[in-house]
């Protein structure tokens, strides 16, 4: 799965993807592990809990301060289910690695880092009082689609895919894979607390973190492309 970047430069090692998928399965191989009850508390303690972190009898400007919001960070590596892990780092690497050819590991670590530090943030408010844990990086990954999106909107990526004892080469349009990204965030947010909160506007608000950080990353994607 791949999009060809026209680009100058010489070949650099791109590292960003590869540690964020790293980090993410050594946390679900931990946590499989783990007995129940550690299993459970870890989530609660590491997860996004909007109830822990926001009271909505209180001023939500000092609130942002509270050292609480550490788990808006750490919520993103937490995965129980391999589906839910393997859905999100399937589609992390379909669009992550065009991406950060293009912006370059350090810039899209960081858009992967604060798109899912504020994509967690908009569930949170959007829950405020709920006391199941939100966790997983598909919030992140909405802000990476949404920044491909603003910078390959043509963009049609390769496909391998196994057709009886053959594999098929095949080119799709990108917005075919983000359809179905879409689909399968509707079916996680409506399956319940087998997954964690309902977070659908985490997602929609990753998504549009994302657009707007691929414009003010656009003259930096064409230096880097001019080589």
């Amino acid at each position: 799965m791949f999009v060809h970047v026209e680009t100058r430069r010489r070949p650099r090692w791109h590292w960003a993807t590869l540690l964020i998928v790293s980090v993410c399965v050594l946390c679900f191989v931990g946590l499989a592990l783990a007995p129940a009850p550690q299993r459970i508390s870890f989530l609660l303690e590491w997860g996004t809990v909007p109830a822990n972190i926001f009271d909505p009898h209180e001023a939500l400007l000092p609130q942002l301060t509270d050292p609480a919001l550490l788990r808006l960070f750490t919520a993103l590596f937490i995965h129980v289910t391999w589906l839910h892990l393997l859905s999100n780092l399937l589609f992390l690497a379909i669009f992550g690695l065009p991406g950060e050819r293009a912006l370059g590991s350090m810039r899209f670590l960081l858009l992967f880092v604060l798109g899912g530090i504020v994509a967690n943030l908009i569930g949170a408010l959007s829950l405020q009082g709920v006391r199941l844990p939100i966790i997983g990086c598909s919030g992140a990954v909405s802000a990476v689609v949404g920044t491909y999106v603003a910078l390959f909107p043509r963009a049609k990526l390769g496909l391998v895919l196994p057709l009886g004892l053959y594999l098929e080469f095949v080119r799709v349009p990108a917005f075919l894979l983000i359809g179905i990204w879409v689909l399968l965030q509707l079916l996680f947010s409506y399956a319940g607390p087998s997954y964690g909160a309902y977070v659908w506007w985490a997602h929609i608000g990753g998504f549009l973190f994302g657009l707007i950080f691929a414009l003010f990353s656009r003259d930096a994607v064409a230096r880097r492309l001019r080589g």
